[in-house]
């Protein structure tokens, strides 16, 4: 767990963000992405023997995320594969994009984060083992505050034409980006892993509240 005391900061065009620096995070491009993920996995799995049972564990979760990531416009997808000495990796997974969309009339969505949660719908589980979702807002030091759910959700699998989810941790908190109207940076964190979703919400939360813009 000391692995996690150390962050590592990630920069991209107009935004920075800390994540631990144990996470993986690569070239997410179709043409790219496979070739990354075999040599950041031989490469983790070089300085830890000791994770090599895993390996086909880790580089299936991590095309995964990387293709997942990809399909959903992300600008940043790290990812968290770790191994506690269960029989299979912890893993999870936060996804920086812009977004911004518009009303029927063609007048930028608000981006005023109480407007934001007005519009989110709150889903109560209807008994144990259900989804649920709550919605609420953060302050993020330095850039003001942001709408925010978190929860158990089922998540549609991006390009499945059967239209198949998947359940998962959940936590998506929506950044107004100053100067554009209309447009949020989404920070999203997921993790199939439910049976530790309090802790998850905390990683993802302690993460998100790392982002910054930049000029």
């Amino acid at each position: 767990m000391a692995r996690y005391m150390e962050a590592l900061t990630v920069e991209r065009g107009g935004f920075r963000i800390k994540v631990p620096e144990s996470w993986w995070e690569f070239d997410v491009r179709p043409e790219s992405r496979d070739d990354s993920i075999h040599r950041m996995v031989t490469e983790r799995l070089r300085q830890h023997p000791e994770l090599e049972p895993h390996r086909d564990t880790y580089t299936t979760f991590l095309r995964k995320a990387a293709a997942d990531a990809w399909k959903s416009g992300a600008l940043y997808c790290g990812c968290m594969a770790e191994s506690f000495g269960g029989d299979a990796p912890i893993t999870g997974s936060v996804t920086v994009s812009l977004v911004g969309g518009r009303t029927s009339g063609g007048d930028p969505l608000p981006t005023d984060p109480a407007a934001i949660t007005a519009q989110l719908a709150v889903k109560e589980a209807g008994k144990p083992g259900d989804s649920w979702r709550k919605v609420t807002t953060v302050d993020i030091p330095g850039v003001g505050p942001a709408a925010r759910t978190y929860g158990i959700e089922d998540i549609p699998v991006p390009g499945d034409e059967l239209h198949r989810t998947v359940r998962a941790v959940l936590t998506q908190t929506f950044i107004p980006v100053p100067g554009q109207e209309g447009k949020v940076a989404l920070v999203a964190g997921s993790s199939q892993v439910l049976d530790l979703a309090d802790s998850f919400f905390d990683i993802f939360d302690a993460i998100t509240l790392t982002f910054r813009f930049t000029d």
